[in-house]
Order: C-alpha cells, then sequence, then structure tokens
C-alpha cells in the first residue's frame, strides 16, 4: 500500500539503535515463555491459583513485537501493517481453530446440554478475540478453586486481550515513525527526538494512564477488571519499554548474574506468596512483570552462574517453542477432565497426566499444525493469499458452531410450543392430580433458554420509589398500574427475587406495585455477625426505604438452607428485622425457603436422567422436618407465614424435574418457569395467609 510506504524510518544510526542488534533471536526468553507457562498450568492443576504466568506472557510478547518492528522502522524497511497483521493471524489462528474445536468434540461428550449454549457463545469470542470482554461482562471467577465447573474457552481470556494489543500497538509504531518523518521541518527537534524517544514517550504515557486506571478498577471492581483490556495495557507498555531501553542498559557480569537469579526467585514465588487472585491487574502485578524484565536485561550474562545458563537449557527452550499450544490445550484438558471424572481438583498422579496430555498435544499441534502453516510458501507469494488461509480457519470453526447454535434453538422452539397441559410444572403436584402420571414430553425449558430464567422485573424504581440512599440504586419495580390498590416491597436476596416470577403477574392482575430491593447472598433481618458488613448495612437502608415509603407489605423469604445439616434454619434476627416493619402497620410476608443441593440440579438431570436418585434428593437431606417458620408463629402479629414446599418437595423427595419442567436453573434456585407454573397456589396461599381481598 502507498501509505504505508510513506511510513518509512529515520536513520539507523541514532543513539542507541534497535536495528544494530546483531539477532532478534533470544533463547533465554524463550527458556522465559517456557517457565512462564509451566507457571500458570502448575499453578491451575494442582493449587487452583493465579500464578502472574500471563502477566509475563504479554511483556515477552510486547518486548519481542517492539523490537521487532523498531528494526524494521530503523532501518528503513516498510511497515506494511495489513501484512503484519494477516501474517500474525494465520500464525496464531490455526492452532486456535484445532483447539477449539477439540474443546467442542469434548462438550458434546462429556458436558451437560445447558452447558453448551455458553461454551458455543464463547466459541465466537475465542475465535473473534473479544473473549475477555464476554468474562469481564459476566463477571466470572475466574479464581474459583472448583475447575470443573468453569467453561473450557474461559482462558482465551488473555489471547483476547493479546490479539487487541496486537491491532493497537503497529498503530503507535507506525503514528511514531509517522510523526518523526514530519519533524524534518525542524532537523534539530528531529534530533533530539529519535524514533526511539518518540516511542518511549507514547508507551510511557500508556504505562502511566494504564496502570493507574488498573489501580483504580481493580480496587473497586476487580472482576471487571482482571479482564479488562485497559487495565493490562500497562504490562503491553513495560514490555515495550523494556525493549527501548535495552540497548542502553550494561549492566556488568556480576550484576547480571543477580539480577537474573532474583528476578527468576521473584518470578516463580508471586503466586506463593501474594493473593495474586485477588488483587491483580493492579500495582501488585509490577512484581512478576518487573521480575521477568529483571531476567531480560541480566540477558546473557556470559557466566556460567548465570540464570540464562538454566534458561537456555535445550529442553526449556524447546518448550518455550511450544508454548503458545501448551497454553492452549492445557486448560480445556483440566475443565473437561474433571467434568469426565466427576472430582473437583486432581491429584498429583491425575494433575501429571493432564500436564502430560497437554505437552503431548502441544507439540503435535505445533509441529503438524502450527509450523506447517508458518513455512507455507504459497500465502507468502500475495496478501490476498494470506487472507484466504484465515477465512478459510475462521470457516472451518465457524460452520460447526453455527450448525450447532440452529439445532439448540430449533430444540428450544420445539419445546416451548408444546401444549401446555404437557408440561404443567407445579400442578402435578395439587391433590388433584396426585397420582396421576405426567405424559411424555421434552422438559422446559431447554437448555439454551436456562439463561432466561431468572424472575423477570420490569426496570429501575421511578419517581417517588427512587431511593436517597445510594446502597439502593438498584432498586427495582414492576411497571405501575393506573390505579394501585396495594403497595409490596419485595426484600432480601436472589431466593426473594425467583418469587417475583408469581409475585409480578399476580400484582398486575390485581393492581398492586411491587417495589424489589434485593442484595445477593444477604438475606433480609436485623444486624447479625452471621451476615458481612456490607449485607447489614444493605439491610438497615433497606429497613430505612420501608419506614420512609410505608407500603401496605413487605414480602420476605423467612427461612434459609443449607447444602449440609442443618438443612435449614431461621433467618438470623428475622423477627428482629421485621418488627419495626409490623409495629407500624405493615404486613409482613414470610415465605419458606427452598432446598440447596451439592450438585447443578439440571445438570444432573441431562447426564442420568429425571428419574435417576441422585437428581431426587431426599426430603430429610434438604429442608428441615420441622419447618423453622413454626418458631415464628405468634410471635410478631402482622406476620403472615407461607409454606410451598409442597410444591416444590413431594413423596419424601425433592425432584430436579417436576411436571417435565425443571425445578430449578443451578443448585439451588428455582427456575422462572417453574415458579409461573405455581402461581395458583402461590396466590390462593398469600390470600389465605395475609386475609387480603
Amino acid at each position: 500500500m502507498s501509505n504505508e510506504r510513506t511510513i518509512a524510518s529515520p536513520r539507523a544510526a541514532e543513539a542507541g539503535s534497535l536495528a544494530r542488534q546483531k539477532s532478534s533471536y533470544r533463547p533465554e526468553v524463550q527458556g522465559l515463555r517456557a517457565l512462564a507457562v509451566l507457571m500458570v498450568v502448575t499453578y491451575h492443576v494442582w493449587l487452583g491459583r493465579v500464578s502472574g504466568g500471563v502477566d509475563i506472557f504479554l511483556l515477552i510478547s510486547a518486548f519481542l513485537m517492539t523490537l521487532s518492528f523498531a528494526r524494521k522502522v530503523e532501518s528503513g524497511k516498510p511497515l506494511k501493517l495489513v501484512s503484519h497483521w494477516l501474517h500474525l493471524l494465520k500464525r496464531l489462528l490455526p492452532a486456535v481453530v484445532v483447539v477449539i474445536l477439540g474443546v467442542l468434540a469434548g462438550t458434546r461428550v462429556i458436558l451437560p446440554e445447558s452447558r453448551w449454549p455458553d461454551v458455543l457463545d464463547q466459541a465466537w469470542a475465542s475465535l473473534l478475540y473479544r473473549q475477555n470482554w464476554l468474562l469481564a461482562d459476566t463477571a466470572v471467577d475466574y479464581y474459583a478453586q472448583d475447575h470443573s465447573g468453569a467453561s473450557p474457552l474461559q482462558h482465551f481470556w488473555s489471547l483476547s486481550i493479546q490479539g487487541q494489543v496486537f491491532l493497537l500497538w503497529p498503530l503507535v509504531f507506525a503514528g511514531a515513525a509517522l510523526l518523526h518523518r514530519l519533524l524534518r521541518r525542524w532537523p534539530t527537534v528531529q534530533d533530539r527526538l529519535g524514533y526511539p524517544a518518540l516511542l518511549a514517550a507514547a508507551f510511557g504515557a500508556i504505562f502511566v494512564a494504564s496502570l493507574l486506571y488498573s489501580i483504580q478498577q481493580t480496587a473497586t471492581n476487580q472482576a471487571y477488571a482482571y479482564f479488562d483490556t485497559r487495565t493490562r495495557l500497562w504490562e503491553f507498555a513495560l514490555g515495550s519499554l523494556l525493549a527501548l531501553a535495552l540497548p542502553h542498559l550494561k549492566p556488568g557480569r556480576a550484576l547480571r548474574v543477580v539480577l537474573g537469579w532474583t528476578g527468576l526467585a521473584a518470578m516463580l514465588s508471586c503466586g506463593l506468596l501474594l493473593t495474586v487472585d485477588r488483587s491483580f491487574p493492579g500495582f501488585i502485578a509490577l512484581w512478576p512483570t518487573l521480575a521477568a524484565a529483571a531476567i531480560i536485561v541480566a540477558g546473557q550474562s556470559g557466566s556460567r552462574f548465570g540464570v540464562d545458563r538454566f534458561l537456555t537449557w535445550k529442553p526449556l527452550v524447546a518448550l518455550g517453542d511450544n508454548s503458545y499450544a501448551l497454553y492452549l490445550w492445557h486448560w480445556p484438558l483440566l475443565v473437561l477432565g474433571l467434568a469426565a471424572t466427576g472430582i473437583s481438583s486432581p491429584n498429583l498422579v491425575q494433575g501429571l497426566a493432564i500436564v502430560a496430555a497437554s505437552v503431548v498435544l502441544a507439540v503435535l499441534t505445533t509441529r503438524f499444525v502450527e509450523k506447517p502453516l508458518r513455512d507455507w510458501h504459497w500465502p507468502k507469494l500475495r496478501t490476498w493469499r494470506t487472507a484466504v488461509v484465515i477465512v478459510a480457519c475462521g470457516v472451518l470453526l465457524a460452520g460447526p458452531v453455527s450448525v450447532w447454535q440452529s439445532k439448540l434453538l430449533a430444540d428450544e422452539a420445539a419445546a416451548a410450543s408444546q401444549p401446555r397441559e404437557l408440561t404443567p410444572g407445579a400442578a402435578a403436584l395439587a391433590p388433584e392430580n396426585a397420582g396421576k402420571p405426567t405424559p411424555d414430553a421434552k422438559i422446559i425449558p431447554a437448555p439454551v433458554a436456562m439463561k432466561n430464567e431468572w424472575a423477570d422485573i420490569d426496570g429501575l424504581c421511578t419517581d417517588g420509589n427512587v431511593p436517597s440512599d445510594p446502597l439502593l440504586a438498584g432498586c427495582l419495580q414492576n411497571s405501575p398500574p393506573e390505579t394501585v390498590t396495594k403497595r409490596i416491597v419485595v426484600l432480601g436476596d436472589s431466593h426473594a427475587q425467583q418469587y417475583m416470577a408469581a409475585l409480578g403477574p399476580i400484582a398486575r392482575s390485581r393492581g398492586w406495585e411491587v417495589v424489589a430491593l434485593l442484595k445477593g447472598n444477604c438475606r433480609f433481618g436485623g444486624e447479625s455477625p452471621d451476615r458481612d458488613a456490607g449485607c447489614n448495612a444493605f439491610n438497615k437502608a433497606s429497613a430505612a426505604y420501608v419506614q420512609e415509603h410505608r407500603p401496605d407489605a413487605v414480602f420476605t423469604v423467612a427461612s434459609l438452607t443449607h447444602i449440609g445439616a442443618p438443612f435449614e434454619t431461621e433467618v438470623p434476627g428475622y423477627l428482629e428485622g421485621i418488627k419495626p416493619f409490623t409495629d407500624a402497620g405493615i404486613d409482613v410476608v414470610g415465605v419458606r425457603d427452598n432446598p440447596r443441593f451439592g450438585q447443578n440440579m439440571p445438570e444432573c438431570v441431562q447426564k442420568h436422567g429425571p428419574g435417576a436418585p441422585q437428581c431426587n434428593v431426599p426430603l430429610q437431606e434438604s429442608l428441615a422436618g420441622s419447618s423453622p417458620l413454626d418458631a415464628y408463629r405468634g410471635k410478631v402479629p402482622g406476620l403472615h407465614l407461607m409454606d410451598l414446599s409442597d410444591f416444590i418437595c413431594a413423596g419424601g423427595t425433592c425432584p430436579a424435574v417436576v411436571g417435565n419442567v425443571y425445578v430449578y436453573k443451578d443448585d439451588n434456585h428455582l427456575t422462572k418457569t417453574y415458579v409461573q407454573s405455581m402461581i395458583p397456589m402461590f396466590e390462593q396461599r398469600l390470600l389465605a395467609a395475609t386475609g387480603w381481598k
């Protein structure tokens, strides 16, 4: 392209010129790359922690890219950005496609149907290098100790960030080169501001801005910040600044030895000494990145005691050559292996088997996929040929993903279109249906629709319902009816929210206005040491809202279920929390909680079938023999208690499927579809408990 040729470079004779370095190959960096991937794999497989190895990868990638581009510019070669990007994609994409296809095959065989839609969505995101944003938007816990429930494509977040930076960084190189050419009009200024100096200024600004942003975001929203490209740019900028500074750094042999071993010790100990999992990528990430930088500065020490003697060890360098494929394979094998065996974490032998399989697949992928395509001469002759190879790789993956997603959508439509009498849900447990067999039908909701099974609430609070306390900024309400006959405030957590699937439609039909003040994992009650400070503060603010707005009634969940014994207890401080409301003449409705389980219930059905014993948990292992609500009766006038457990558990068991409807969307939340099937019973019991007309 003509504009690419105009971005040529200044004189190669500038001080500190990277063009004068003899070779771009640095075996100690390959060894460093190998150690970084070993850190990632080891920490994932056995420790269930984040090591800092990915941060080192990011730094190394920018370091090598900066060396390459700076040499090209300083030697007067055109940048050819489009050709560069296409060549890069041709080198990176084939292995990505092979691994994702392998993951899809493993997903189809091993993972339950409810997890297929998410894996397919992440396949697209991984192919298009936007996986990090998808995970950020869904606030994935990348540090969860049990990896068996994680996505086998979750680790593509770092490759997505790299891909985005690989697109951005060449623009910085080109922009700096163009600016340097424009400065020819002022020779004195150009002499003072050489190309490396302009790059250093650009990357220095990126480093400072991104690091400050990273520190702020990590402190306020760490789960999102971990996957945010903007919070990671400083790590790339540090690698680029290191490449620019390297010609000026000439430590003596003794200092190189000290720098190398100190950097290696700091790098390997990072994940053990620091709380990496909850503090990255803020300033704490300077630990592994500066450690890697020290190793790179140490370089080839010329001493038999230098760390480079270890880093240039042939097996380690060979592993570095396969590090990209090893990173791609290790996480899917770990996740799929754990899901297949039903264990939460591997022991030493199991972990070694996963690592060995990952290395074998990495070597095969590098040898038979990466290298042949990298060395293939035909695409190198024309830019369009490279583009054809890239498109072919994309189609090879996009085809199966599109077909599979279409099949899932068709299955969802078929399940949703069934006559309602085939999917009665909770109505199958009504006394008039006792003993009647449920006809055969597809279980609803279909797995692809399971992510939409949270109860709907129309939107944020408006007008007079808007809270003054910022803690309640997430206040929700149903669309207010033209004539309001009753005002209800729902307090609590997601278990209160799930009943909005019944309360909402009832409210619309009766002219009730419903406001919901909800906080995850924060059951409503009086202040208690059993809750964290944030939950106590939220409950206090919610109580103040109720006292200020004086609704007709407050809806709560009045018991608390647990995975293990005791399976159900009273809510801490429940009566103390609601008494100020009833003293003010406000009715309080307390509904009994639903069971919690140690497994994902729809996945159990998809693995073993709805009739499997493990998917039909005994009642005595799900709820208390005597309802905790009985302990509340008669103690607080104005408290109205509801127990719907007979429409959730029946015949001595708490099943995963009732009336061809999934009862639960996970291990403890009722599906919206099932709660909607309870609407007639819910309304009848609510009116009976409260005496409302």
